[in-house]
């Protein structure tokens, strides 16, 4: 067999710049909505923010370096969409952010306890898609809902997206980003802009409570743990990739608790984006596709100086624009969780009551749908008896 022919050295460190372009622009505004909607104000969403950039980009560049392999991270985007759409904590923010500390030890405690994994990965996979398909549920519709009430603003950016969509489905989102900054433009709301422009670490005091734990803290650490590091490690060996899963799970989860002082909710290996650093738009010579981890690591680290300023833009945005940019971002996650949760005849019931309780908005005992979704599905399951394995 002929060798793979040279890979200019231009190509895997681009390929790494795009993973880390598109990662962040695709996906920040439901990091925002997210950690506004559990109680933080403007600077803590924004030192959150800063916080996951510099983690994830730390561990992507060390990762790629240490292994030679494209080990690219990111941010809990579903995660992010489970905290837009729970109720906030009575606790406060504070709260929320014991919430997520718990998460991180979840997820570091998985690398380091082999049977909390294998237990984790019991949970059916279209069950865990339900869950996560209900939750983006009310997030998705939000641009169609803000297309009637603020048609002005909200027509422009969905007509981008379709027509971007069509022409190139990666560039879809920061096309409709670069719309919104016109729109934005367009209709004064610069001047309304606030607050600092560079980025400031807020600490926040870990409120524990049990409540929030439940209600957030274990659906946050199951969404993030199913859809994404499952999803992550599947990508990465479709490419003939193994990184070593337990230190990179205890980096996450550790890096995770740390930053969640910091307001960050979870960071965890990438999914969608790994495949721009993994596969062949990384170069046809896989030995050197490492070097694309190397690029979007750095890449995400160029983004921590720009945390403030991209909290203020979005907090000028007119009504609609950063509801539809989550929402429209978050509609192909919703496609293939939907679809993956009702792949399988033998658990469509479990999975249809999980996606629906968990797209109802209930909360029981202060424990939101995501978490009563997830127990309902695995009730209905196990009555029918349909967690059988295939003989």
């Amino acid at each position: 067999m002929s060798p793979p022919p040279p890979t200019p050295s231009s190509t895997p460190l681009l390929a790494g710049v795009v993973s880390g372009l598109v990662g962040f622009t695709s996906s920040f505004p439901v990091v925002l909505t997210g950690l506004l909607a559990v109680g933080a104000t403007a600077a803590q969403a924004s030192s959150g923010l800063m916080v996951l950039c510099l983690t994830m980009g730390v561990g992507t560049l060390l990762f790629s370096w240490r292994t030679r392999t494209p080990v690219t991270m990111a941010w809990s985007t579903p995660g992010a969409a489970l905290l837009a759409t729970a109720a906030a904590p009575a606790g406060g923010f504070e709260a929320a952010v014991g919430a997520f500390v718990v998460c991180g030890l979840l997820l570091a405690l998985c690398g380091l306890v082999a049977p909390l994994a294998t237990l984790v990965r019991s949970v059916p996979a279209p069950l865990a898609s339900a869950m996560l398909a209900g939750v983006l549920l009310p997030l998705c519709a939000r641009p169609f809902l803000d297309l009637v009430q603020s048609p002005w603003t909200v027509a422009p950016l969905v007509l981008v997206w379709l027509v971007a969509l069509r022409l190139s489905r990666r560039w879809a989102i920061p096309a409709v980003l670069v719309a919104a900054l016109v729109v934005t433009a367009v209709t004064g709301s610069f001047a309304r802009l606030e607050g600092p422009l560079l980025p400031t670490l807020v600490p926040v005091l870990p409120d524990p409570d049990l409540v929030t734990a439940v209600s957030i803290g274990l659906p946050l650490f199951l969404v993030t743990m199913t859809s994404q590091n499952v999803a992550g490690l599947a990508v990465l060996g479709s490419f003939g990739f193994s990184p070593p899963f337990r230190p990179v799970m205890a980096y996450t989860g550790l890096a995770g608790a740390v930053g969640a002082l910091g307001g960050g909710h979870a960071i965890n290996l990438a999914a969608i984006s790994a495949a721009l650093a993994a596969g062949p738009e990384a170069g046809a010579d896989t030995r050197r596709r490492w070097l694309a981890g190397v690029s979007c690591g750095v890449t995400y680290l160029l983004f921590v100086p720009l945390s403030a300023a991209t909290t203020s833009l979005a907090q000028a945005a007119p009504a609609g624009v950063i509801g539809t940019l989550a929402g429209l971002a978050l509609l192909p996650t919703f496609a293939a969780a939907g679809a993956q949760a009702l792949t399988e005849p033998r658990h469509r019931e479990g999975a249809a009551v999980t996606f629906l309780v968990a797209a109802s908005g209930l909360t029981v005992g202060g424990v939101g749908g995501a978490f009563w979704g997830l127990v309902a599905g695995l009730v209905v399951t196990a009555v029918l008896g349909l967690r059988r394995r295939p003989g």
